[in-house]
């Protein structure tokens, strides 16, 4: 399995309960990384947290909420350092049309899979440029990448902006030695693909567009994580780097 020295690092990962959340967690603990857990489920939090050893911490928290983001930010600058590192990983998805998509639903995704990506960077940022440097990593889509995803389109809008602050941030936080990287899954097997994955025809549509034949892991995800926090890094920034298999080819 990949891995990389981080040792000592503090790293945030939002939406780490569960899914590939959980799992980047988990490989950042593996790889010497200080973790801060966060997710809107504290039960779940506290659960990985617990399971990463001594050198975790549970931050329960919704990351759609900014006052709720700076406070977080704020206790893990107080109780662990840094955060020398975040993970934006926290994001929904509703499969509703476009004319009968609430406005209440179409905001709460863009809210959780845009907004909280900025309120994290912001609030992180701050203390990364005082302290030197620093990595954020976003968890976009390759549904940002304009590929047709029936029915979602506030999780395609929310992806799509992802991938365009990811860059400008990039741009941005360069003058402070922050490094700013996207990573887009293809289909990766977690809890929200679930439904989608008991239906045997789906699978075969889905494969029939991935050239490795197979759909993806969060583990699959985890070593590009690493790598983009890791010194082997250094020189990458501003990018959104597909990981599908194959399926998108820019």
């Amino acid at each position: 399995m990949f891995s990389v020295d981080l040792t000592g690092k503090v790293t945030l990962v939002t939406g780490a309960g569960r899914g590939i959340g959980q799992a980047i967690a988990q490989g950042l603990a593996r790889s010497g990384a200080r973790v801060a857990v966060n997710d809107i489920d504290a039960t779940s939090a506290a659960a990985v947290a617990a399971s990463l050893g001594d050198t975790a911490r549970a931050y329960p928290a919704d990351v759609a909420d900014p006052d709720a983001v700076v406070q977080m930010i704020a206790q893990i600058h107080d109780e662990m350092g840094g955060p020398d590192m975040v993970v934006n990983n926290a994001g929904i998805e509703y499969k509703t049309p476009i004319l009968e998509t609430p406005v209440s639903e179409w905001q709460r995704t863009l809210d959780v899979n845009l907004s909280a990506s900025f309120y994290t960077s912001q609030a992180a940022g701050l203390i990364m440029r005082d302290a030197g440097g620093g990595v954020i990593v976003n968890i976009a889509s390759i549904a940002g990448h304009n590929i047709p995803l029936p029915n979602r389109a506030s999780y395609v809008a929310s992806k799509a902006g992802l991938i365009g602050f990811t860059k400008e941030c990039a741009r941005e936080f360069a003058a402070f030695n922050i490094r700013v990287n996207a990573i887009c899954p293809g289909v990766i097997e977690t809890e929200m693909t679930t439904a989608s994955r008991s239906n045997p025809a789906q699978i075969e549509k889905w494969l029939a567009d991935i050239p490795q034949g197979r759909l993806g892991k969060p583990e699959d995800v985890v070593g590009l994580v690493l790598y983009l926090c890791s010194d082997g890094a250094l020189y990458l920034t501003g990018q959104a780097i597909n990981v599908d298999g194959g399926k998108v080819m820019l």
